[in-house]
């Protein structure tokens, strides 16, 4: 199997784990207006969460809720729950093997992310919010602080 394909299977197995793991999480849901950092307006993720749409890229801002315990299995990736304006929340679960920590986060903080959503009975989980490092996915990332980690 090659580097690339492992890298592709790791993250897929991540997703799903991510979403088994979301879906335990005790932080109500609201179907709301999801956010796009550039228009300020929570369509594209509200649109996604109502027509249950996986595997799009997303831009969003909410207040970082709940902190969750990092997920070891696999690739590692730190886990939180941000609530976006209108209510809904969303599993931000970002890959620390292939980007920098958050380190500094706390609950209460606001944040900005870009990456590729995933729909979950939750609100949905966005990954991807690091760099590919094979190049062939569009890159996210996440804003806090004035600090940009992807």
């Amino acid at each position: 199997m090659t580097g690339m394909r492992k890298v592709l299977l790791t993250a897929v197995a991540v997703a799903v784990l991510a979403l088994f793991a979301y879906a335990r999480h005790d932080v109500a849901s609201v179907p709301a207006e999801p956010a796009s950092v550039a228009n300020g307006n929570d369509s594209v993720l509200t649109n996604a969460f109502d027509k249950q749409i996986s595997n799009i890229q997303v831009e969003g801002q909410g207040t970082v809720v709940r902190i969750l315990p990092d997920d070891n299995s696999g690739g590692r990736h730190q886990r939180f729950i941000v609530r976006l304006r209108a209510g809904q929340t969303i599993l931000v679960a970002h890959n620390i093997d292939l980007a920098a920590r958050v380190s500094s986060l706390q609950e209460g903080d606001n944040v900005t992310f870009a990456g590729e959503y995933e729909w979950s009975p939750k609100g949905g989980v966005v990954h991807w919010t690091h760099r590919d490092p094979a190049g062939r996915h569009k890159a996210g990332w996440i804003r806090h602080n004035g600090q940009s980690f992807q």
